[in-house]
């Protein structure tokens, strides 16, 4: 039987991406090892919390180098707030602490520019063209965001969407099979939905699928 598996790690705000995805017709599968999540047709990681202590619970539960494997497979691979961030090499959250390195790059502090830190609240980002997660999202679209730091990947053709909080920061990235999010879709009403039923779809067409 086909599923989207979810992975919990101690670190998500799992029930309600759980509920959203069901509601746009996802089979999720709630998994608390790599071999729960075998044979599944897409993973999401998703995440709440400081980026040393997510990745301190991948790496004792066996995720990490499962994640590396999976997300080079070609399997859908969706990532959330925090479990977006972790794909990238490092962050100014936890010095010395690495990332998953899915995605080349950093994770940045916002600067202290006037505005509150963390983010939280709703925020319009502008997607880039092309992009299947986010047919149907136009730009301005609103997402809800809740974050006191941003990606910065290595190479711009890797950022999906941006947004601007003080600075201009990438709101999503996007390498091949593999797309990730600041933002809670699950919190974010009809376009986080368009989003969360895109990468369904597109877990439905296997490996090889571009999100």
């Amino acid at each position: 039987m086909s599923f989207i598996a979810l992975i919990d790690y101690g670190m998500g705000n799992l029930m309600s991406v759980s509920h959203a995805l069901g509601y746009v017709g996802g089979k999720v599968r709630l998994v608390r090892s790599p071999d729960e999540a075998e044979g599944a047709d897409g993973l999401i990681l998703p995440g709440v919390g400081a980026f040393g202590d997510g990745m301190r619970h991948l790496d004792s539960a066996g995720w990490s180098d499962f994640l590396r494997e999976k997300a080079s497979s070609g399997i859908p691979f969706l990532g959330i707030c925090l479990g977006m961030q972790m794909l990238l090499d490092s962050s100014e959250e936890s010095p010395g602490v690495s990332g998953l390195g899915i995605i080349p790059g950093q994770v940045l502090r916002f600067p202290e520019a006037g505005l509150k830190v963390p983010q939280i609240g709703w925020n319009s980002i502008v997607p880039a063209e092309n992009i299947p997660c986010f047919k149907g999202i136009k730009k301005d679209a609103f997402f809800y965001f809740v974050h006191s730091y941003y990606v910065r990947p290595d190479d711009p053709a890797d950022s999906a969407a941006v947004c601007h909080y003080m600075i201009d920061f990438t709101a999503a990235v996007r390498r091949g099979n593999i797309f990730a999010v600041q933002f809670h879709p699950e919190k974010s009403q009809e376009c986080g939905l368009t989003v969360l039923r895109n990468f369904v779809e597109l877990c439905g067409k296997g490996k090889g699928a571009s999100c």
